[in-house]
């Protein structure tokens, strides 16, 4: 027997007022899926005093943004990004999560609850969902062993200067002006931390889903690569990326898929209360029976002006889906286009 997973990037259903509206165009197919894993992108929590829009604070009516997520089939979620902040605002979205039964993980009172794996059965398959966020904020925001907040994989950063052809883009330093090479990697410590973890959950779930919050516009980034990578080594089955609300690229490691960025799935509003501007998002579908992937596919998602997102028609999305293919296939990954999805299988 098989059972279908569908994953999405981020979901912020802040100023949603009628929880029918976001996912309603889109129900039937969110319904097929035995799971749904998404990245939560705010806090179903509403302040007891007053709050501008001019604040930072990603909250959303808990009641209707519990009801949505029930209307989007949400099986689970990650709590594991930069929105989930505050302990107040971390504690509510908890508590309103489990009462209306949608499975988290991500964030918590401690990080021993924040790591905590969900576990999905149907059909005799587990799988195993853990999440981690490389994007978060230097504030009391990572869970530690007696403070609540988000879990947490540390990246770092340096700037290289070219005394040599690095890339083929990138001028040798024989001239001035020559700008640096911007050079990322993952601490080692809380890398190594995330690979104990996918080995044990290993032991007792078929598939280890690992969910990150990471990235920077267009580019997959030394550490994201880092981090899928050395997962994929330990046992996991399945990376998905969200973050900089665009299309990123998917690779085929070891024959296991990476998607390094999904892109927004349901994004009402913004920083300051903007509304987001014109994206476009994918939304993988995999179908799997205990021992391997039957298909992986996604279909390309936009919103309108209502905000309901909805399925995008391939022939118009040419710009999109060259540059998905194109970056795709230089990391083992080839797309082909059937109907109104895109399969993803190896080149090799």
């Amino acid at each position: 027997m098989a059972i279908k997973i569908t994953l999405t990037g981020d979901i912020n259903l802040m100023n949603v007022e009628d929880a029918s509206i976001p996912f309603r165009l889109i129900s039937d197919k969110l319904f097929e899926s035995d799971f749904v894993l998404s990245n939560l992108e705010c806090c179903l929590y509403l302040p007891d005093h007053s709050h501008s829009v001019d604040n930072e604070g990603f909250y959303a009516d808990p009641k209707v943004a519990a009801n949505a997520l029930k209307n989007g089939n949400i099986s689970a979620v990650s709590l594991a990004n930069n929105v989930n902040y505050g302990h107040e605002a971390i504690i509510s979205s908890i508590k309103e999560l489990d009462a209306c039964e949608t499975k988290h993980t991500g964030a918590g009172r401690n990080k021993d609850e924040a790591i905590k794996p969900v576990i999905l059965e149907s059909q005799g398959i587990k799988i195993g969902f853990i999440a981690r966020t490389s994007v978060y904020w230097n504030t009391h925001h990572e869970a530690r062993k007696d403070s609540s907040g988000v879990a947490v994989l540390r990246g770092h950063t340096a700037y290289q200067v070219p005394a040599y052809k690095v890339r083929a883009e990138v001028p040798p330093l024989n001239r001035p002006g020559i700008p640096p090479v911007v050079v990322t990697w993952a601490d080692k410590e809380y890398l190594n931390e995330l690979k104990d973890q996918i080995k044990e959950l290993k032991k007792v779930c078929d598939y280890v889903i690992v969910s990150c919050h990471w990235g920077l516009w267009e580019e997959v980034l030394d550490y994201m690569s880092e981090i899928a990578h050395s997962a994929v080594d330990v046992g996991a089955d399945l990376v998905f990326g969200h973050g900089p609300h665009l299309s990123l690229p998917i690779e085929m490691y070891q024959g296991k898929p990476i998607f390094y960025g999904l892109g927004s799935f349901s994004f009402h509003t913004g920083h300051n209360g903007r509304k987001h501007g014109d994206w476009v998002g994918e939304m993988p579908q995999i179908t799997i029976d205990k021992n391997e992937f039957q298909e992986i596919s996604f279909q390309l998602i936009r919103h309108n002006e209502k905000n309901e997102t909805y399925i995008c028609d391939l022939r118009n999305e040419k710009e999109t889906l060259d540059f998905l293919i194109s970056k795709s296939a230089s990391r083992n990954c080839h797309l082909s286009v059937r109907d109104e999805k895109v399969v993803v299988s190896s080149k090799s």
